[in-house]
């Protein structure tokens, strides 16, 4: 059996409402005929959205296929025994410029007895936004199920959610349960559980391209709603330079970044699982004592280590990279 090696994917680009360009312009997507791209699914093992191979001998095979030949050498023995051929997180680069819904996903418990699903938590990095640009996450006061369906039917909702301004490299950790939308102007990139189950609350009074409402789905959300309040919902951090920090940390993801402008040389010998990285800033070359040629990642790339590859080589080229690095 060939050596396996960093895997890119095709990306999986969705039209959306409230998509634009940049995922094109400033990200090198291939945008074709679509006119609004929202988002970019870079690596999925979602049922008809399986990631593709783009790179190498591989070339052409779908993720589930590589989990079911690899197993444990490609996502990591620990991880293989509890997913088995199910890859189980989804990585987006995500562009709105327009607002997204506001809306809640369920947690595991809610989205496993109404559509035998796992739940989504999931975390944004900022990649670019504009001065301006504003999201929201949570509430802006102590809130309870009554109050929120009072402000629901009085149109006061927008009222009490907590707005906050979205600056590049900003990081929110959104868990299952947190009401939340983006806004405007912001590119970002999203790391999640596997799952596309989102209840849309509130649409901004907006109409699809049949001149309809789109599906709210109003009820299912009041009991998925985590209303816990929060004083900070950003996540500080302080960046690190030619080192790693942590972003995130939760029972389905560890997120960290990478900034660097020399080479770095990283050992996953005590990690059982893949390692995604997310090019969100430089161009880096990747290499490893297995592989006979480096290979490149630029920003807005995706691209997978399998967990067989312990030693991993970071090279930047044109000064600083920012690699987002995940793992289970």
């Amino acid at each position: 059996m060939n050596t396996l090696y960093p895997l890119k994917f095709e990306p999986i680009l969705k039209e959306k409402i409230w998509g634009g360009n940049k995922l094109s312009t400033v990200l090198n997507k291939s945008q074709g005929s679509m006119q609004k791209i929202g988002e970019s699914w870079e690596l999925s093992g979602l049922e008809g959205d399986l990631s593709v191979v783009a790179n190498g001998f591989l070339a052409g095979n779908t993720i589930d296929e590589l989990i079911e030949i690899y197993m444990g050498d490609l996502v990591g023995d620990a991880v293989f025994s509890k997913f088995g051929t199910e890859f189980p997180l989804l990585f987006k680069f995500i562009e709105a410029s327009d607002n997204l819904s506001i809306q809640v996903h369920p947690n595991n418990e809610l989205a496993l007895s109404r559509h035998n699903a796992s739940g989504k938590t999931e975390m944004w990095y900022i990649v670019e936004s504009e001065p301006d640009a504003k999201l929201i996450t949570g509430f802006n006061r102590p809130m309870d199920k009554q109050q929120y369906l009072e402000h629901f039917k009085n149109g006061t909702l927008r009222d009490v959610l907590n707005w906050e301004t979205a600056k590049p490299g900003d990081v929110f950790f959104i868990p299952a349960g947190r009401i939340h939308s983006i806004g405007p102007n912001i590119l970002l990139a999203e790391v999640q559980q596997a799952s596309d189950i989102t209840y849309r609350i509130y649409d901004w009074d907006r109409l699809d391209a049949n001149g309809k409402p789109r599906e709210m789905h109003t009820d299912w959300a009041v009991d998925a709603i985590d209303y816990t309040f929060s004083k900070d919902y950003r996540t500080p951090y302080t960046m690190p330079q030619d080192n790693s920090t942590n972003l995130a940390k939760c029972q389905y993801f560890t997120v960290n970044i990478l900034n660097f402008a020399k080479h770095i040389d990283i050992d996953y010998g005590r990690l059982d699982s893949f390692v995604v990285y997310m090019a969100v800033e430089g161009k880096t070359l990747i290499g490893a004592p297995s592989l006979e040629q480096p290979i490149e990642i630029a920003k807005g790339e995706t691209v997978l280590i399998p967990a067989e590859m312990k030693e991993i080589e970071l090279t930047p080229l044109n000064g600083e990279s920012r690699l987002l690095e995940i793992y289970i």
